[in-house]
């Protein structure tokens, strides 16, 4: 079969447009006290918080950068601006008081679109600070808080944020958790009260413009007993030839037999550091299902974790990683079985071509709390070409006697003759690799909702475009 010419690189151009940053206010370059003390006055923090920021600042000076995964070196955090936001800035309920450039850029990626025909609530933040949050007066009625963390750490829910803000992530359990709590900005905050069944989702979209830049949200979500949620997290930045920082924070808090499904599609571009920090505590008969797709960066660090705290929680994770020419993605997820009789599966898939490197690491642990704990974990790989790298990490920590625990990996190659038959019903040969390789992430794809999976499809052949034939 002829060799195809590699494309140096693919069109992303729905994600790659960008604006002048012409009315932006900035902080300097760098991470000072100074700097934090700015952030802390624009933010208009009380004074625990203004407090909080200052101790991880002091705590990321005394954690070393992680040496076990890829090389960050072409980070230097004296070169990111850790603070953007437009001049004019207030957050708006009405899509149309939203600064024009702004709007455009979520017109374009598809925001309002989605908010009409799909989606509960949308919260959109541009660099470091919310443009825009409405949720929909049906959801409201049922009690169902969705607003930016700020105004909730302002108001009627302080002492709700002061308990649970970064108590699952603390600032000391690694360097770039230090670094979100001295200089967080924007994200959001859901409480859906007790019993509520909130049927359609709630999405937050986090869009970097700025150069040179980090963005730095902190997601937190409350789900109160029997209650039922299901949130949506895009992300998307354009190109530059600097480096750009991701380092958000998320924390879950699942209550006694509720549910939160919480979806990810992380389309960053390749200049993109992402060291982001997921975590979730699910208490008695509560479930958390994390789907995430990773599909831009140019380093990732993440691994969404999962604490089944209460008797007969469980987890379940549905992930895939494309890691293109120039991407070491290191990804997977952790669970911690502390509780009798919980329960996690993990299934992820992992593609790598013109060079990518894709790492899975999956950590089990289940203490000796946790008998009748069961976990399965699988794993498959798929490579593109013979320049491509796919490594399986594994690691289980089992301190009981009575526990159920499973893993599988597999690797593999396109079949050329699943090609060649694709090719003699009237495919191109870019487009049957194309559905070869979007049939195998399709464990992702169908557990989305269909605009999502529609996009996840959509990068998929983005990134097939100029693959090795």
């Amino acid at each position: 079969m002829k060799e195809k010419a590699v494309v140096a690189d693919i069109d992303r151009s729905m994600y790659d447009f960008r604006y002048e940053e012409k009315d932006a206010y900035k902080v300097d370059e760098g991470l000072t006290p100074e700097i934090v003390e700015q952030i802390s006055k624009e933010k208009n923090d009380p004074k625990w918080m203004h407090d909080f920021r200052l101790k991880s600042l002091e705590t990321y000076h005394q954690i070393q950068v992680p040496q076990w995964g890829p090389s960050i070196e072409g980070l230097d955090m004296d070169h990111i601006v850790t603070y953007v936001r437009p001049k004019d800035n207030k957050m708006v309920k009405d899509w149309e008081d939203v600064p024009t450039d702004i709007k455009d850029t979520f017109e374009k990626l598809g925001i309002p679109q989605a908010e009409r025909k799909s989606l509960a609530g949308v919260g959109a933040q541009y660099d470091s600070e919310l443009v825009y949050h409405n949720v929909k007066d049906e959801v409201a009625a049922q009690g169902v808080i969705y607003t930016d963390l700020e105004s909730a750490m302002h108001g009627e829910y302080a002492d709700m944020i002061q308990k649970h803000f970064m108590k699952l992530v603390p600032p000391s359990d690694h360097k770039f958790a230090a670094l979100h709590g001295a200089v967080w900005s924007g994200g959001s905050f859901v409480y859906v009260p007790k019993g509520v069944h909130v049927e359609i989702p709630l999405q937050s979209y986090f869009r970097l413009n700025a150069k040179g830049a980090g963005q730095f949200e902190h997601t937190l979500i409350i789900v109160d007993e029997g209650a039922y949620l299901h949130f949506i997290e895009g992300c998307s930045a354009p190109k530059y030839n600097v480096a750009n920082l991701h380092a958000g924070c998320v924390e879950l808090f699942v209550g006694k037999n509720a549910t939160l499904r919480y979806s990810t599609i992380e389309n960053w571009s390749k200049n993109m550091y992402n060291l982001n920090t997921k975590r979730a505590r699910v208490e008695e008969g509560g479930k958390v299902e994390w789907i995430s797709g990773s599909f831009g960066s140019h380093v990732s660090y993440l691994y969404p974790m999962s604490v089944l705290a209460g008797k007969g929680s469980r987890s379940e994770f549905t992930g895939v990683t494309f890691a293109g020419a120039g991407q070491n993605l290191d990804t997977g997820c952790k669970v911690i079985h502390n509780a009798p009789d919980t329960s996690s599966y993990v299934n992820t898939r992992s593609i790598s071509k013109g060079g990518g490197i894709s790492t899975f690491r999956s950590s089990v642990v289940v203490t000796d709390k946790a008998k009748g704990a069961k976990s399965s974990v699988s794993c498959e790989s798929l490579m593109l070409d013979d320049i491509s790298r796919s490594d399986t990490i594994p690691a289980m920590d089992i301190r009981t006697d009575d526990a159920d625990i499973g893993h599988e990996a597999k690797i593999g190659r396109i079949s050329d003759e699943v090609v060649f038959y694709l090719m003699s019903r009237g495919m191109s040969e870019e487009d049957a690799r194309a559905l070869i390789v979007s049939g195998f992430a399709d464990n992702v794809s169908k557990e989305l909702p269909l605009e999502y999976a529609v996009e996840m499809n959509n990068l998929i052949r983005l990134e097939m475009k100029g693959s090795i034939g």
